[in-house]
């Protein structure tokens, strides 16, 4: 004679939370309080309920510029950077000679801080750098260009989304290395049986396959990107306070 026993549901729907709590409980106090008390700050002096924080904030003259530049550098720098790294992480795949070198050549900007990466390109883009040395040895220019001169705001830009394209594409790369490290070569060798180009393998494919790691490093990365200063305060000694725009005038 057997018995059934009634599925205990109860522990069972609570055993994921058990397992999940300790992350949960580092997260709400590495990230949820901070959060809150930074919330509770911005309407708050001496006690009280106020807006004068937010008043301050739009009344600047540098905020708006700020807002579009950062927005601007997010809009650039992100599909860039998501380009390069597929493209590395596809070579790489292809197990070429001394892949593991490139691997790590390639990750090595990832182990360098924004003000070590904006101190590095400072040398390459200032009045007498490598990159105006290189062009008046060619002849191209014998004055140089003024990439981060305060009249030249273009400038400015392109040299901070180098500088970020250089040191922050390692991270996406190194996600999607660990994506494609999941993706089985049976789809891939399946699809080009049946006719499929390299295009189509990797668009139909490949990336649909590593969508969950485009997914993390995408939102990584804009957030990171957002975040972004050392990189442009090294680079424009300053201009990124003025948000890469023309000197002020006295009466600014």
């Amino acid at each position: 004679m057997t018995t059934t026993q009634a599925p205990r549901s109860g522990r069972v729907l609570r055993s994921p939370w058990l397992l999940l709590a300790p992350s949960i409980v580092f997260m709400l106090l590495l990230f949820g309080w901070p959060l809150v008390q930074g919330f509770l700050v911005a309407f708050r002096e001496d006690g009280a309920f106020t807006l004068e924080h937010w008043s301050r904030m739009f009344a600047d003259p540098y905020f708006l510029r700020a807002l579009r530049n950062t927005l601007l550098l997010v809009v650039i720098v992100v599909p860039i950077q998501f380009v390069l790294a597929i493209g590395m992480a596809l070579l790489l795949q292809a197990r070429p000679k001394f892949a593991r070198t490139h691997f790590y050549l390639w990750a090595i900007p990832l182990a360098l801080s924004e003000l070590a990466a904006g101190l590095v390109w400072l040398s390459i883009f200032s009045q007498r750098g490598y990159a105006n040395s290189f062009l008046s040895w060619l002849g191209i220019s014998e004055n140089g260009i003024g990439w981060l001169d305060y009249d030249n705001p273009a400038g400015m830009l392109f040299a901070v989304v180098i500088a970020e394209v250089w040191r922050a594409t390692s991270l996406v790369f190194v996600i999607v290395v660990a994506g494609l490290q999941m993706v089985p070569r049976d789809f891939d060798e399946a699809a080009q049986v049946f006719g499929a180009t390299a295009w189509q393998r990797l668009w139909h494919v490949t990336l649909p396959m590593i969508r969950s790691s485009l997914q993390v490093a995408l939102i990584l990365r804009t957030i990171l990107a957002i975040q972004v200063f050392a990189v442009a305060q090294a680079l424009t000694a300053g201009g990124a306070s003025r948000c890469w725009s023309a000197r002020p005038t006295s009466g600014t």
